[in-house]
């Protein structure tokens, strides 16, 4: 249906219009025309045929289906390659020095550089170039074969084509020398006729084979296959490339529980035939080649385009795989030369104890087979004592007037010097005269420090400075009475509750105005102080 009026129509026109579109399918009315006189094929549905109602289409039509707004300066056309405009006889001003043509200046010259320029020879000018500026629209923006010369690719078939005849014909001597150098051999060697006759024949079969086409000799690989015909198709060649002796790798082991096959994409990943020997058997699963040869590389190639990509640098191994194999190289290379330039480094600090000389047995065991007698205090009788081997660090140096290094003295988990038993580092040595000031001094802080606690011990009392409950002083006569003062701490107390729990305040409260001495004295007492120290232990 292609009407556009979507006027009110009558059941009867209705049933009418159905009628008339399942003729129009059917072949038995004519189709539908639209404004230009085309055809409208009746099978197209009616959401489709039927044009939107602000198009205001009083006609059935297609166009509102078709590009309307097409922009007439957009074209598919491409640059006419080669084309001349015109050929001037001499050079004129602003052409290109090198040609002479009008169209481009030195710079861009596509023709040989001359040795004299047609500026100055003035002959040999070359044509200008045709020129063409147009706007592609959005398909030949995006059309890669726009501009391509299909004639130009019969150049590519011709030589393909000599190439292969060159070959055929190479091949086809090739076996005609041989079978002539055979013939000649065999009857050099029979002389009888008969079997000469016999050979001729054989020979002649032999060089008609020869002649026969390579490419009807060579269908011994192939495999009629009938295919899209009544009979089940035009006939094909089709090569068979499965080796039969090869047993599939879902028959190498029947049992059930053996290494799993997916039929779907063909693998199994676990050895079929782990108990097998390894010299035998020629598949071992398809772990076997994930886990050798270049799938290593590959598999690391991938993980370290993935943690540059993550790292920030543009690098996609799906998108760009031979950026990522250079990246990848260049990352080995510079890892190698920072790995050896890192060992030079430690090699130069430290040194190379096992490229360093053997060293002499009298340090390596620390003993010697020289005889040395000593006498009862200790003294050497015969003989000269080994001397110690030294270190590597400076010994025995002093510094700052001392006579012995730091760390000879040891007290109160301190090192310092046992000339002057001083335990800063860099300090001046005053030898016996600094021990005797240095322990007159601890003497002295030792008899401050008993005469003190001696006195902490007798404190001196102190009077007790009674305060009024408004923070006055209490007056000397004033005096409480007990029983009073237990009173007003249990009302404190009953109070207190109350300010608690909401509950149990009454609804007649009375409030008195006159506060006795002991009622503020329990309200003093009652207070928390929040800089108590003991405050939680009085709630």
């Amino acid at each position: 249906m292609a009407t556009a009026s979507v006027a009110f129509k009558s059941r009867e026109d209705h049933r009418k219009q159905i009628e008339l579109e399942e003729a129009r399918k059917a072949g038995l009315a004519p189709a539908e025309v639209d404004e230009d006189g085309k055809e409208i094929n009746p099978h197209i549905p009616q959401y489709m045929s039927s044009a939107p109602w602000y198009l205001n289409a009083e006609r059935p039509s297609l166009k509102h289906q078709r590009k309307w707004k097409s922009d007439p300066n957009y074209t598919k056309s491409w640059y006419d390659r080669g084309a001349k405009n015109f050929q001037a006889d001499k050079y004129r001003k602003g052409a290109c020095q090198n040609c002479g043509a009008m169209t481009h200046d030195s710079k861009a010259c596509m023709e040989r550089p001359r040795k004299v320029g047609a500026k100055y020879t003035n002959t040999h000018i070359a044509p200008d170039e045709k020129i063409e500026t147009f706007e592609l629209d959005y398909d030949g923006k995006r059309d890669r074969w726009n501009g391509y010369d299909a004639s130009s690719y019969a150049l590519v078939i011709e030589r393909y084509e000599a190439r292969d005849n060159a070959r055929r014909k190479y091949l086809k001597e090739q076996q005609l020398k041989k079978l002539e150098e055979k013939n000649n051999n065999q009857n050099g060697e029979d002389g009888e006729e008969d079997d000469d006759e016999e050979d001729d024949d054989d020979d002649d079969l032999r060089v008609d084979e020869a002649k026969v086409d390579e490419s009807k000799q060579m269908d011994f690989a192939k495999v009629e296959k009938r295919v899209r015909t009544t009979g089940g198709g035009s006939t094909g060649t089709v090569r068979n490339l499965r080796i039969r002796e090869d047993t599939a790798k879902y028959l190498l082991n029947l049992d059930v529980n053996s290494a799993h096959y997916d039929p779907k994409t063909r693998s199994m990943r676990e050895d079929p035939l782990p108990d097998a020997d390894p010299n035998e058997k020629f598949y071992g699963g398809d772990n076997q080649y994930r886990n050798s040869g270049q799938a290593l590389e590959f598999k690391q190639l991938n993980i370290h385009a993935w943690e540059a990509f993550e790292k920030g640098q543009d690098i996609h191994m799906q998108s760009a795989p031979s950026q990522a194999e250079l990246l990848y190289k260049n990352y080995k290379v510079i890892k190698e030369k920072l790995k050896y330039q890192t060992k030079d480094t430690i090699l130069e600090r430290y040194g190379n104890a096992a490229a360093e000389e053997e060293l002499p047995r009298e340090l390596l065991l620390g003993q010697s087979e020289r005889e040395v007698e000593y006498d009862r205090a200790g003294r050497i009788i015969k003989g000269q004592e080994s001397a110690l081997p030294r270190s590597k660090y400076e010994e025995d140096i002093f510094i700052n007037n001392h006579t012995c290094v730091w760390g000879s003295w040891w007290k109160d988990h301190q090192w310092g010097y046992k000339c002057c038993k001083q335990t800063i580092r860099n300090s001046y040595c005053t030898g016996t005269a600094g021990i005797e000031a240095a322990e007159a001094v601890n003497e002295l802080m030792q008899s401050n420090i008993a005469r003190k606690g001696a006195t902490e011990d007798v404190a001196a009392p102190v009077e007790e400075k009674r305060l009024a409950t408004w923070g006055t002083d209490v007056p000397d006569d004033l005096e409480l009475d007990q029983k009073l003062l237990a009173e007003a701490l249990k009302k404190e107390d009953i109070r207190k509750r109350e300010e608690k729990d909401e509950r149990k305040r009454k609804y007649n409260v009375r409030w008195e105005d006159e506060v006795t001495a002991e009622e503020m004295e329990a309200y003093r007492m009652k207070k928390i102080h929040h800089d108590d120290p003991m405050k939680a232990f009085l709630s």
